[in-house]
């Protein structure tokens, strides 16, 4: 069993939740953080993920990564982080899993579609979604409203980013106003570790899917210094193999380099700022979990490549138009006519932002396909292609 460090995370010294808990020893002999994990799991919202988009829409082929094989990609790495680092493994694996659980159909595009039809309600922002669902929306239990998660994991989901300066988005103002999160400091190294092991997760299965979908060739991704010495150490290990045999090979190698540099810095932060405690890490002023200056930089180019070729190529760019096109569609119907929306949907009286808000929560709730479903019946037909 591996030591905790003494600045981990410690399920029994949690903060506790909102709401008096239920069940007790007829649950099993779970922590708090270990009840998190796997409230997060058996949620609908969890289970909405495989049919929500990472980059390429769902109908474009099934070995593309939505945004539930995404999140357990995540959880992979950060928790085997968290183990080397003597962190909670538990506390780490919840909040990957959970990272993205607040996003809308289509991704960052449904997420961009919602802000302009949000713009006089407030907004829509994912990561405060995120908050908004697990403590108000999903409510599978008999007394009181979300998840009732412990504090130590709604405060690394609201700040797995760092502190949040500035106005808040008014849905993490709410569950900060409910159940205060320390907004201004930052997070456990457990939140720390998932969002890096978010970054690493999607720096590289976005390699692979942007080769698997011919939006980029091999040869113009060597352009990119990271990759290229990790091809050359690949094919130096095996020069009769050929070249499209030793891809997966390449992406193994690059997390584990990414990884491996994660930790290294990370002690070394640690030692330099002299953590001893949860409280240490809290107050620290900066993020002690994190890439070296040298991975930082390679990072950075990598991600340049990926937005140049991927994210803001022209074929996921004409994809990204209809899909936006569609959650702005299905908003406008709802706001013309609100008793569209299902009963239980419906915000008492007439008040306009508690309207705009409610239909902003269903169609954030939706899959890509829902969405698209409703669409055809209460607009019209859809352009978005079946195929990539």
């Amino acid at each position: 069993m591996t030591m905790k460090a003494s600045h981990a995370a410690d399920p029994s010294h949690s903060r506790g939740r909102l709401h008096g808990g239920s069940g007790g020893g007829l649950r099993g002999p779970r922590d708090a953080f270990q009840r998190d994990r796997d409230r997060i799991i058996h949620s609908i919202p969890f289970r909405r993920l495989r049919h929500k988009t990472q980059v390429f829409v769902a109908p474009d082929g099934d070995h593309f990564r939505v945004r539930l094989t995404h999140s357990l990609e995540v959880a992979q790495i950060g928790r085997t982080m968290a183990r080397a680092l003597g962190l909670n493994e538990d506390l780490t694996e919840a909040l990957c899993l959970a990272h993205d659980i607040g996003h809308p159909p289509f991704g960052h595009a449904g997420e961009d579609a919602l802000q302009e039809a949000m713009a006089g309600a407030g907004g829509f922002d994912h990561n405060a979604h995120t908050l908004r669902l697990l403590t108000r929306l999903e409510s599978p239990y008999p007394r009181h409203p979300g998840l009732n998660l412990s504090w130590e994991t709604l405060e690394g989901l609201a700040k797995h980013n760092g502190p949040v300066a500035g106005d808040l988005p008014w849905a993490l103002a709410e569950a900060d106003a409910e159940f205060p999160l320390d907004l201004r400091t930052h997070a456990s190294l457990e939140a720390q570790v998932a969002a890096i092991a978010d970054d690493i997760a999607y720096d590289n299965h976005d390699v692979d899917d942007g080769l698997r979908a011919g939006l980029f060739a091999l040869d113009e991704l060597l352009e990119v210094p990271l990759v290229a010495r990790g091809w050359g150490a690949v094919r130096a290990r095996f020069p009769d193999v050929a070249p499209d045999r030793l891809m997966p090979e390449l992406i193994r190698d690059q997390i584990g380099r990414m990884v491996n540099d994660v930790l290294d810095e990370t002690r070394r932060r640690v030692a330099e700022a002299g953590v001893e405690t949860i409280d240490d890490v809290r107050a620290a002023g900066r993020q002690l979990a994190g890439f070296s200056e040298e991975m930082a930089a390679e990072e950075r180019a990598l991600k340049r490549f990926l937005y140049a070729r991927m994210y803001e190529a022209e074929p996921v760019r004409a994809v990204r138009r209809e899909a936006q096109a569609v959650l702005a569609g299905l908003f406008a119907a709802y706001r013309a006519d609100p008793s569209l929306l299902p009963a239980e949907w419906r915000p008492e009286g007439g008040d306009d932002v508690a309207t705009c808000r409610a239909i902003g929560d269903f169609i954030a709730g939706m899959t890509d396909r829902y969405a698209v479903k409703l669409y055809r019946a209460l607009v019209g037909q859809v352009t978005l292609p079946e195929a990539f």
